[in-house]
This record gives C-alpha cells, sequence and structure tokens, in this order.
C-alpha cells in the first residue's frame, strides 16, 4: 500500500484563524485548565483555557495561553492575574463540562461568572482565590512569569497547593493518586469537541539494559 502524501503548511504565512485550525487539531488532548481569579472589586472571575499544560514538578509549573480579545485588550483573566498574582487552575471532570463550557460565553464586565451561573466555590487555602467547589482537583497557583510573543499570552505559575477529592486518592502517605476516579475531560480539535480522559493502554519504559539485551537476543536468534 503506497503511504500517504504529507503536506507542509508554512505557519509563518498563515492567518491567526487558519493557524488555529491547524495547530488545535493536531495538538490532541489538551487538557483544561480551568481558572478562578480574583477582580479588584472581589468578585470571582471563571474562564477555561485549553492552552494548557504542566511544565515541571520541582517546582511544579504550569502554563496557560488567556490570551487576549478581539481589540488587542488582556483577557479578565490575565488582566486580574498580574505581575506575582494568584490564580486557581480547576481541572474539569466529565460532569462539569457542560458548566465549564457555560462560563466561556462572554459575559458582560461585571457579571461574574459563578454568581451568574450558579457554580458553587470553596475557600482557598495557600491563596485567596477560591477554587470550584465541585472540581476534583484545583491547583493553587501564583504568577511567576510572563510571557508575551506577538499576541500570544503565556502565564507561567509555580503550584503552590493542591486540592484532591479523597475518593481520587488511594494512599495519602505515598501520594498513589486514582487518576480514573477524577474522570477529567480534555479538548479535541477547535470549537467544540472534547474527549474523555479513561480510555488508557499502558507502556512499560525501557531501560537501556533491558533495550540491549533484547536486541542480542533477537540478533542470536
Amino acid at each position: 500500500m503506497t503511504p500517504p502524501p504529507f503536506f507542509h503548511f508554512d505557519l509563518t504565512a498563515l492567518s491567526a484563524a487558519d493557524r488555529y485550525k491547524l495547530v488545535t487539531n493536531v495538538v490532541v488532548p489538551r487538557p483544561i485548565a480551568w481558572v478562578s481569579t480574583l477582580g479588584a472589586d472581589g468578585h470571582v472571575n471563571l474562564a477555561p483555557f485549553s492552552y494548557f499544560g504542566l511544565m515541571g514538578s520541582d517546582p511544579a509549573v504550569v502554563a496557560f495561553g488567556p490570551g487576549d480579545r478581539a481589540d488587542g485588550t488582556p483577557k479578565d483573566t490575565a488582566l486580574h492575574i498580574g505581575p506575582g498574582g494568584e490564580f486557581t487552575v480547576n481541572l474539569v471532570s466529565a460532569d462539569l463540562a457542560p458548566l465549564m463550557n457555560a462560563t466561556a460565553t462572554d459575559f458582560p464586565h461585571g457579571m461574574a461568572e459563578p454568581d451568574t451561573l450558579g457554580v458553587a466555590l470553596a475557600p482557598g487555602v495557600s491563596v485567596r482565590v477560591p477554587r470550584v467547589a465541585g472540581s476534583p482537583a484545583a491547583l493553587e497557583c501564583r504568577e511567576v512569569q510572563t510571557v508575551l510573543i506577538g499576541r500570544t499570552r503565556v502565564i507561567l505559575g509555580e503550584v503552590l497547593g493542591l486540592h484532591l477529592r479523597g475518593d481520587a486518592l488511594l494512599d495519602e502517605a505515598r501520594m498513589y493518586v486514582d487518576t480514573a476516579a477524577l474522570d477529567l475531560v480534555g479538548r479535541m480539535g477547535g470549537r467544540g469537541t472534547y474527549t474523555r480522559t479513561r480510555d488508557t493502554f499502558t507502556i512499560d519504559r525501557v531501560s537501556y539494559v533491558a533495550w540491549r539485551r533484547a536486541r542480542e537476543e533477537k540478533a542470536g536468534g
């Protein structure tokens, strides 16, 4: 069978809309950062972002891209965080997906998503920002650096605290987590498509010694 051809796209020559369609459809699945922040007036802003990932664990660092509004001004999430600001990343379970999606609505300034949509909140511990009470896991963070590349804004935050629902903790002393119990969802493609994260498979990492032994056995056989 003849293999299918490959196509190359020069992303530097494409429009922002076309770049978005390409990269969001091939970089999948993407975890969702449902970010809560505090405004200057004390109201809680809550918005989802799928440009999100864990960047390290010593210290634990997350990165997410809140982007800008169409007119070029930063979104409320970025404005609320600012230099050294606090925020909480609430991870999204399947049962919370419709509510998470509703918070992506572009409500007028002053309409706080938790109040408008009835999202229950719980107090923060390591930060002043509250978390979504129903989220199975939440990361309490502080901004350490914000990187601007053109109109792409990436906020890096150190994770100061973690809330984890009890049924997902297998062994507190050993820090064993039942990831499947979280029933998290991720983004697939651009608009409106999601995936569950329970359909998993395992591939053991092979040491160099084991790899060399297997290669020698294959050559000898």
